[in-house]
């Protein structure tokens, strides 16, 4: 048994008690080898990142539940069937939340945070050779006359692919994934980045380009 994630994008014309109902028939069957389903959160109707299907708007709900493997083909197959369900996706769930949040280190008691006027919270000037770069830390982008500057905000412990906010920090207006010499974060990280962005473009949570309006 492995604990898997779903993100079901379905059409907005439902109302929530008609894909509660049409849900509990798939996780039925995804989980008849074995398994239950640990948590079911409607995000509800969404404004879609780009049309699909030529709907603007579609109706967002994530799963989590445990299931055989063998119970998948046959439940995949019936949700590439179903004419109400846009948009799917199904992924091995490595600890990330339903929601559209990620994970984030608990900042230290009385720890200094950074400002962008180059000094601490007690107002005293930072000296830029003594910030080092951990890996694990937001990442820092070059600001005014070459200075570094770290992006406001704890480090991320576990990156959400559901979290738009956090993953648009990364994207440039055109859409391109920052590399990792501008935003200096590990290169694991710029690898989960890439992943969680992919993912996220697939569900029109992300534009795979931005649309400049004259």
């Amino acid at each position: 048994m492995r604990l898997y994630e779903v993100v079901y994008i379905l059409d907005p014309a439902l109302d929530e008690s008609a894909v509660t109902a049409k849900l509990e028939k798939l996780h039925d069957l995804a989980t008849s080898l074995g398994g239950e389903v640990s948590e079911v959160d409607h995000w509800g109707t969404r404004q879609l990142a780009y049309p699909i299907q030529k709907q603007s708007s579609g109706y967002y709900v994530v799963a989590q539940f445990t299931a055989a493997a063998e119970a998948l083909p046959e439940y995949e197959r019936l949700l590439r069937l179903d004419g109400d369900i846009m948009r799917y996706l199904l992924v091995l769930n490595e600890g990330e939340p339903t929601s559209g949040q990620s994970l984030v280190a608990e900042v230290p008691p009385g720890a200094a945070t950074r400002r962008d006027d180059g000094h601490d919270d007690d107002g005293e000037p930072e000296d830029e050779e003594e910030v080092e770069d951990d890996g694990a830390s937001p990442p820092e982008f070059q600001g005014a006359r070459g200075r570094r500057r770290r992006m406001e905000g704890p480090a991320i412990t576990l990156l959400n692919f559901k979290d738009v906010s956090t993953l648009s920090r990364f994207v440039t207006e055109q859409g391109k994934i920052l590399p990792k010499r501008t935003t200096k974060v590990s290169a694991a990280f710029q690898r989960q980045l890439g992943k969680a962005v992919k993912r996220a473009r697939y569900l029109s949570l992300l534009p795979y380009t931005r649309r400049h309006e004259g």
